[in-house]
């Protein structure tokens, strides 16, 4: 049988309980004023730096969409040259990394799987070095070839203080967001990033409300359907990231000692989406990295620039832009998934366990029919994926609004999973304290 859980608190008992639980309100504040002192520490600028013609080039768009892209997630860090300009990338950089390398290297994978807290203690330090290594790559990068531009006295003693200064910066936010995970409330990495996506929404807002004022009427219903969008796309997004798949699993009965077991029944449950937002944010790094290059790089290739002009949003080919970056997304989605859900794996823990799905015999055959099930539900994923990534940039085109072009479909999929997830949590804070009332009691 199904074991039900306890019914989640309303939304007002939450807010009751959060209110009357002193250890849940201690780590709130906790985690409200770390995100504050990052959010601060974003306008402390790096020293040596002409901002006026760094801000002018931004404005003019010369850098093909890249700083735009990663200013999201760092909060405009890169756009106000900030000490914390690189934020919290090089540490998700390095996450990543690790996940593919305990994929591939079996040494890593015993160390996830048999080590136990340990195991899971050596990667996060191992994850911390690569976001070092990671950091003083990408800030060595930033300095060598973009702020050396605009240097006022440019050279190595330049490139080496703004390395360090960087490094500093990217080191304190991934401190402030490993604080947060073990000693407030949510995932410190992703509430970063949730934070630097939501300080946008503000000046899009007002430069909406401004654009309605000055329009005409073709302008503000366009405005309200580009609005329209993004509450149906977040309604969509909240129903993708809760469905499952649920396969139903039979245990069959067994004695312990004198104690005899009886037959039970649960299931198996499989997410639509297993890659979340990564797929998204792969496929946008691959494409934006040959806008990049042309660029920065090979400005005087015409062969080169005309190939990353076509990959541009914006370029004569839309078509092709659109082709290659759903290709990209279902490509991704797949990769994701198989680094998640291993069925070969699965079908042998059920093995183990004495269970079994009803219909289909142990072994070879329930990791291919899981196989089965987990293709079908990561194509339906990559679809909607697909859907949100091109639906609300087709519309800003169609109605020629783009005051919410930073807030694309990877923000809004960041901001809606970290909501649901951080929501979740609270939760079980709130549960965790009405039983421990009862058991007082």
């Amino acid at each position: 049988m199904i074991v039900g859980r306890d019914k989640a608190p309303s939304a007002q008992e939450t807010f009751l309980q959060m209110a009357q639980a002193a250890g849940l309100r201690s780590r709130l504040l906790l985690t409200i004023g770390l995100l504050i002192l990052v959010r601060l520490g974003i306008f402390l600028p790096v020293p040596g730096i002409d901002r006026a013609a760094f801000s002018a080039d931004l404005q003019n768009n010369n850098f093909g969409g890249v700083i735009g892209f990663l200013d999201v997630f760092v909060g405009g860090g890169l756009s106000t040259l900030g000490i914390f300009a690189l934020g919290i990338l090089p540490y998700i950089n390095a996450s990543i990394i690790l996940q593919l390398l305990t994929a591939a290297l079996p040494a890593l994978e015993d160390l996830q799987k048999n080590e136990g807290e340990a195991g899971r203690r050596k990667i996060s330090q191992i994850t911390r070095y690569v976001a070092l290594g990671w950091a003083v790559l990408q800030s060595f990068g930033l300095s060598a070839f973009l702020l050396s531009r605009y240097a006022e006295n440019p050279g190595p003693i330049f490139v080496a203080e703004s390395v360090i200064a960087l490094c500093a910066g990217s080191m304190f936010v991934m401190w402030v967001g490993e604080l947060i995970t073990e000693q407030g409330v949510g995932n410190g990495a992703s509430l970063l990033i949730f934070l630097n996506i939501v300080s946008s929404l503000p000046r899009s807002l007002g430069q909406t409300i401004e654009l309605a004022q000055s329009g005409d009427r073709s302008t503000v219903g366009g405005i309200v359907i580009l609005l329209l969008v993004f509450l149906v796309m977040i309604v969509g997004i909240v129903f993708v990231q809760e469905g499952t798949r649920r396969i139903p699993i039979v245990s069959a009965r067994r004695q312990v000692g004198r104690r005899l077991y009886p037959e039970s029944r649960s299931y198996l449950p499989l997410r639509l989406n297993q890659g979340g937002v990564m797929p998204i944010i792969f496929a946008s790094a691959v494409l934006i990295l040959p806008v990049s290059l042309a660029n920065n790089f090979f400005r005087g290739n015409e062969t080169l620039n005309r190939i990353a002009l076509s990959l541009s949003p914006g370029g004569p080919m839309p078509w092709l832009y659109v082709s290659f970056y759903l290709v990209l997304i279902l490509f991704f989605s797949y990769f994701y998934a198989s680094l998640i859900v291993n069925p070969v794996d699965m079908a042998q823990n059920l093995k183990k366990m004495g269970a079994s799905i009803p219909g289909i015999r142990p072994g070879k055959a329930t990791s291919e029919y899981v196989e089965r099930v987990l293709n079908r539900l990561t194509f339906l994923g990559a679809i909607f994926l697909g859907m949100v990534a091109i639906i609300p940039t087709a519309v800003e085109s169609a109605t020629r609004v783009r005051t919410f072009q930073g807030l694309g479909a990877t923000s809004l999929l960041i901001l809606v999973g970290v909501a649901i997830d951080t929501a979740k949590q609270i939760q079980t804070y709130v549960i965790s304290q009405r039983y421990e009332g009862m058991v007082k009691q």
